[in-house]
């Protein structure tokens, strides 16, 4: 999903600073100068501190950001009746604590461009409970609303929007389990009304409008891209 909406950003004209722990990807559209990959884990503080700053260097400011890094441990991932204690700080800090990081080093760059906007990714899983619990991924999702509520409520004089997206089931690396159980993605595909699952362009096109001026009025709120899956009885 981050990549994609990497990939549209600078396809509408954007520079854009991509952070991720993988390898760079051979696919980046545009000119080098429209873009700079980071390979580092967003955990480090430092990190991002120094990429903020190389990106500020390059670019000239920071208007937007999206908080797209996640981070969904099947195995490992379970009730907090029982799961690993190290486990759980873990998804709280990739999931979680990485978005404080970008967040408090991009908002000054914000604030002097005179205002800007950021998207923060949670999940649908939030929302519910699970007969097969990920409790520190659902703690942490939930976590992020109320952080990006908390920000709009914050920087609203700063002309800062800030909202979150909550994914419903989608085709991306995070679900590579499909791959092996084709039958789990058509029963998931045949529970949401829209009858398919959505795809990385379904939350990368949910993304650019918040963070466009087509959703200037549009701060501190929730937009579920879930096919209406929520929406059932």
């Amino acid at each position: 999903m981050g990549f994609r909406i990497a990939s549209d950003l600078i396809n509408a004209g954007a520079s854009v600073l991509m952070f991720d722990i993988k390898p760079m990807p051979e696919e980046i559209p545009g000119s080098s100068e429209k873009s700079l990959y980071v390979q580092a884990d967003l955990t480090d503080e430092s990190a991002v501190a120094a990429s903020v700053e190389k990106a500020v260097e390059l670019f000239g400011g920071i208007d937007y950001l999206a908080n797209v890094a996640g981070a969904l441990w099947f195995d490992r991932d379970k009730s907090a009746l029982e799961i690993d204690l190290g486990v759980w700080d873990q998804v709280m800090a990739v999931n979680l604590k990485s978005m404080v990081h970008t967040t408090r080093h991009i908002v000054p760059h914000m604030r002097n461009r005179g205002g800007g906007a950021m998207v923060h990714f949670s999940s649908t899983q939030c929302l519910r409970g699970d007969p097969a619990p990920q409790d520190a991924y659902q703690a942490a999702k939930a976590g992020v609303v109320a952080f990006s509520k908390s920000l709009a409520i914050q920087l609203a004089s700063d002309n800062i929007r800030s909202n979150v997206i909550y994914p419903g089931p989608s085709e991306s690396p995070m679900q590579d389990r499909w791959k092996a159980n084709p039958e789990a993605r058509a029963a998931t595909a045949e529970a949401i009304p829209l009858g398919r699952v959505g795809t990385v362009e379904d939350m990368s096109n949910s993304c650019l409008f918040l963070l466009s001026d087509r959703a200037s009025f549009i701060t501190g709120t929730e937009l579920l891209v879930d096919g209406g899956l929520q929406a059932k009885p």
